[in-house]
């Protein structure tokens, strides 16, 4: 019975996970990228939504090779949803969601996070000190066919486990709404900064330089219900989980993006995602 990862080429990596996250439901499962072709494979992924479908600015490297890179990549653990469904008799395996997830250790080892791109974190790696390390998200995407609560909460099935496994304090990352005209999302960021500000303790700063302010409306002159049903599916989930937001947005020109800073403490994550998700660990 043959097997294969569909990707474009193998990728560089250097940091791995000694034994990948693995979790099965029906022809789906959840773990960490076991070799540099998984890596391949879920930058492939990235690349298609990010690029093809979210109108990103590739460089001529990535555009040539069809893959989402940087030189993060080497230094994450890079979390799986992989589709299992038979095809000519034959098991194929296709990635179909994909989290790159850096751990603070690894991070301060190599070349720092990569939110500090856009936001100063000093705050947050002084606040958070006492409750573990720190890890970051990102080029959080999935395929279109699968967006549906399967794969997303595989997705978070797999951040819960490594949540436990490495005793992480904070999860924190960049978020996206589509667009590069912050005045265009008005009442949702002046939302987020007056319902979701993180405490000056964790909340990192967009760099001065980019900076664009969030607090665009006064809280009586938008809608917050309507602001806050308007928010990315992403945003949305992360305030379910508890998170809170920085201090200013960052326009993100090559992601065709403006991104706000969100920072989850895993012991103010809701019981019933506590539950759902580390009672199968």
């Amino acid at each position: 019975m043959n097997s294969q990862i569909y990707s474009s080429s193998a990728a560089p990596t250097e940091v791995l996970d000694a034994s990948p996250i693995l979790f099965r439901t029906g022809r789906f499962e959840v773990r960490l990228a076991a070799n540099e072709t998984e890596i391949a494979a879920a930058q492939a992924l990235r690349y298609r939504v990010f690029y093809r479908e979210l109108g990103a600015h590739p460089t001529y490297e990535i555009q040539h090779i069809e893959r989402d890179i940087d030189n993060y990549d080497a230094n994450c653990d890079h979390l799986l949803v992989i589709d299992l469904g038979a095809a000519g008799g034959c098991v194929t395996q296709q990635v179909v969601g994909t989290y790159r997830l850096l751990r603070q250790s690894v991070a301060m080892q190599h070349d720092g996070f990569y939110s500090a791109n856009e936001y100063d974190l000093s705050s947050l790696i002084k606040g958070s000190a006492e409750a573990g390390q720190l890890l970051e998200l990102g080029r959080s995407c999935v395929a279109p066919a699968f967006r549906n609560s399967t794969t997303i909460g595989l997705l978070w099935h797999g951040i819960a486990s490594y949540l436990a496994r490495h005793k992480i304090g904070y999860i924190f990352g960049c978020a996206s709404l589509p667009g590069t005209d912050p005045r265009a999302y008005a009442a949702e960021l002046s939302y987020l900064y007056h319902h979701h500000l993180a405490p000056p303790a964790l909340r990192a700063r967009a760099l001065t330089q980019h900076y664009v302010r969030m607090d665009q409306l006064s809280i009586d002159r938008f809608d917050a219900r309507a602001a806050a049903r308007a928010l990315p599916a992403l945003i949305k989930g992360y305030l379910r989980v508890g998170a809170q937001v920085g201090d200013g947005a960052f326009v993100d020109e090559q992601f065709n993006s403006v991104d706000v800073f969100v920072v989850m403490p895993v012991a103010r994550i809701s019981a019933r995602y506590s539950a759902r998700f580390k009672a199968q660990i």
